[in-house]
């Protein structure tokens, strides 16, 4: 972890009156989510809203480790799984601006081990026909989901189980690290031919590999020297730099009841054996709050300039073929937000139609979230940055995403 500055907590900055924000009505956030703790689907949780740069609603509940009756409190640590994506994707688009790689560039440039790679046409995951891809897996692919690439987690097709028989599910096998994973993910066949589809997957952490490679350090070095120091982002990194305000991980068991997965939440306390830039990284609010007033601010924050404003407005226009949605080009699978009226930037949602998606939001909104509910989102038509930061897999179990937006939206009245 960095030896930088301690974080800064996160307090109200502001009047929510002063910036367009019914005061009683913005406090519906916290009832609505203590009722969450009180009847049992959430052990805590925290959230964050600010305006123009300014915090106008931060507040924490429940209890960060249930059994230990420790509570939620300013500082603690979360594992934001996917919420990491969008600090890789970055850390690609900071190359890009350098002109150390072109978003058209072939992967296979630095990555010999997709030179050849093969799409599956049909059959079984231990019989599958593949053939020849027409097209080469290119930066923007990874950027944008549309590789070809999968998960395990996914059970949606028989490539998914394939990655699956090979130990690559919620982790990967015992003692691989980030370049061997790299290696057997392109030994597998795509789901489909790059820059055709959507499917959520192991992009990002591929992205992460081609960081390394092109600038010759490693994941974590990189993001902490061009990211996270830079930003002050200082308790962020792929390791819980205190396990003791670490919170607890916690995922839906039968009938719906909350049970603790220890298991899955240990990895994220020690040294990993992998750096995982599609989900490895443990945050805090004040943290990943500085990150999205990074991007609200068009790539700036407290005279640190981390993208051009141009490149952040790009990263945030839909870049899907077509200029389809995720319901007319992403595959059927789970999910926690809605595909209709979204597309998908350079490593983040982008709301297109909001009527579509029916939910109250802005067209133009760069957003994404983590597998236990964590989320959040960058609204520029509004100046409105929200982080919603708690610890249940998986993260479909709740429609907090919408939940919360409809109780931010509902409290601007100006």
């Amino acid at each position: 972890m960095s030896t930088a500055a301690p974080e800064r907590p996160i307090t109200v900055e502001e009047d929510p009156a002063a910036v367009g924000f019914d005061p009683a009505r913005l406090a519906r956030v916290d009832t609505h989510f203590r009722r969450y703790v009180d009847d049992g689907r959430l052990a805590g949780w925290q959230a964050v809203v600010a305006r123009h740069g300014k915090v106008v609603h931060a507040s924490t509940h429940g209890r960060r480790d249930e059994e230990a009756d420790l509570p939620v409190e300013a500082d603690t640590r979360w594992r934001i799984y996917s919420m990491t994506k969008p600090i890789t994707s970055v850390g690609a688009l900071i190359l890009f601006e350098r002109g150390e790689l072109e978003l058209t560039d072939p992967i296979s440039r630095w990555l010999p081990a997709f030179a050849e790679p093969r799409v599956y046409v049909k059959g079984s995951a231990t019989a599958p026909l593949t053939m020849p891809s027409p097209e080469p897996v290119r930066v923007w692919h990874l950027l944008t989901h549309t590789a070809g690439l999968t998960y395990g987690f996914h059970h949606a097709h028989p490539v998914d189980e394939l990655y699956r028989s090979r130990g690559f599910e919620w982790g990967v096998p015992e003692g691989m690290d980030l370049a061997a994973c790299v290696d057997a993910w392109a030994q597998m066949p795509l789901v489909h031919t790059p820059g055709t589809e959507w499917n959520y997957s192991h992009a990002t952490d591929v992205l992460g590999r081609l960081i390394e490679v092109v600038s010759g350090q490693s994941l974590d070095a990189f993001l902490r020297a061009e990211i996270l120091d830079p930003l002050g982002m200082t308790t962020t990194g792929f390791q819980a730099d205190d396990p003791s305000r670490t919170a607890a991980l916690y995922a839906l068991g039968p009938g719906r009841t909350r049970v603790r997965a220890d298991g899955m939440g240990e990895p994220f306390l020690r040294p990993p054996t992998w750096l995982s830039g599609g989900g490895g990284m443990v945050s805090t609010a004040s943290d990943y709050h500085r990150f999205t007033q990074m991007l609200a601010r068009g790539g700036e924050l407290d005279g640190v300039r981390i993208l051009g404003s141009r490149t952040v407005a790009y990263m945030g226009r839909n870049h899907l073929p077509g200029g389809l949605d995720l319901e007319q080009v992403g595959r059927p699978l789970f999910a926690e937000m809605p595909f209709h009226g979204v597309g998908f930037g350079l490593g983040v949602s982008v709301v297109t139609d909001p009527a579509a998606y029916r939910t109250l939001v802005s067209p133009g909104e760069m957003a994404w979230g983590g597998a236990a509910s964590t989320a959040f989102w960058v609204d520029p038509a509004e100046g409105i940055t929200a982080l919603f930061l708690t610890q249940l897999l998986p993260s479909s179990a709740h429609p907090i995403r919408s939940q919360m937006r409809s109780l931010v939206y509902q409290a601007l009245v100006d």
